[in-house]
């Protein structure tokens, strides 16, 4: 083969290779159609993050528990 032909066939390559990146990464940002933007996302101070999440006796808690029948 010529350089001319290796040449035009690594560029169409490197091209289509680009292209599939470009596709997957704009695929990967539309996924997460409940993301906040960061400049609009709630900061968490330092009472938030040390504040129990876990309740024990919460509704949904309990419903997960009896609705897979794990033992307390």
């Amino acid at each position: 083969m010529s350089d001319k032909t290796l040449a035009e066939r690594r560029g169409f390559l490197r091209a289509l290779g680009f292209g599939a990146a470009a596709a997957g990464a704009g695929t990967a940002a539309a996924q997460r159609a409940d993301s906040v933007p960061p400049a609009q996302a709630k900061k968490e101070n330092e009472a938030g993050r040390l504040a129990p999440r876990y309740q024990a006796n919460a509704q949904d808690v309990q419903a997960f528990y009896r609705t897979n029948r794990y033992e307390q």
